[in-house]
């Protein structure tokens, strides 16, 4: 069944900028409850003029790795019908020019704090909703070491929570390729079209996503209730070449 989203409670944590944001206003348009989940205040205030002032739209400051804080966030709400998740980094390099600290970092940062997310929001899900989580494409173990150890554990998790909170809820994950969102706020310009330009040269599409196209897959996991456990590729046929 396509189920619409109208009515239905939407968490995005991580909602401020990118993918995020562009999920959040996709959710808003189809008539969902959309609350967004930002570091700072600045962060979440200028997501929320961007969106557009909404009665369907509220967020919310902390820091999502904090358990203490998401713990006191999700007591104080009602429960949600989908809890999406973009929490984790990108990471370049392979296994012998990063220090452990850094790999393990990055593997924390990707799986371990999506970990603790999907264990208390698992707790504050409407019946028949769903978590969503952020998987990525496109690395190779030599160029993007912790990150992809991050991915396939998320791949991992998102296999086994789909299993143990089935029936009665979903869990799934969207595995996009490097797209020039506000993550990459740190590359000069030039940096970012020889970036756009690699990443268009790699795959079989010949150019990078826009955020919408990769947001729309996120919409389309919380409305389509016949799946889970599945990770879905929006990322141009990357891995085929």
């Amino acid at each position: 069944m396509h189920m619409q989203l109208s009515q239905q409670r939407l968490l995005v944590i991580g909602g401020t900028s990118g993918f995020g944001l562009a999920i959040a206003g996709q959710a808003l348009q189809e008539g969902a409850n959309v609350q967004i989940i930002g570091h700072t205040a600045a962060h979440v205030s200028a997501a929320m003029t961007q969106l557009g002032a909404s009665d369907h739209l509220t967020g919310t400051a902390l820091d999502a790795q904090d358990p203490t804080q998401l713990k006191a966030f999700f007591a104080a709400q009602p429960a949600f019908d989908h809890v999406v998740s973009m929490l984790g980094g990108a990471m370049g390099g392979g296994f012998l020019d990063n220090s452990v600290a850094a790999i393990r970092e990055t593997i924390e940062d990707k799986f371990f704090a999506n970990l603790q997310v999907a264990q208390l929001a698992s707790d504050h899900l409407n019946q028949h909703g769903s978590l969503i989580f952020t998987s990525g494409a496109g690395g190779r173990p030599d160029n993007a070491s912790g990150a992809i150890v991050g991915n396939q554990a998320i791949n991992t998790m998102v296999a086994g929570l789909a299993v143990e909170l089935a029936p009665d809820y979903r869990v799934n994950a969207v595995a996009p390729t490097w797209t020039p969102t506000g993550l990459w706020r740190q590359l000069s310009n030039a940096q970012l079209t020889e970036q756009t330009a690699a990443v268009s040269a790699s795959n079989p599409l010949k150019r990078v996503a826009t955020p919408a196209e990769v947001a729309s897959a996120y919409v389309y996991l919380m409305q389509n209730e016949f799946i889970t456990g599945q990770v879905l590729h929006v990322d141009g046929g990357v891995e085929l070449v």
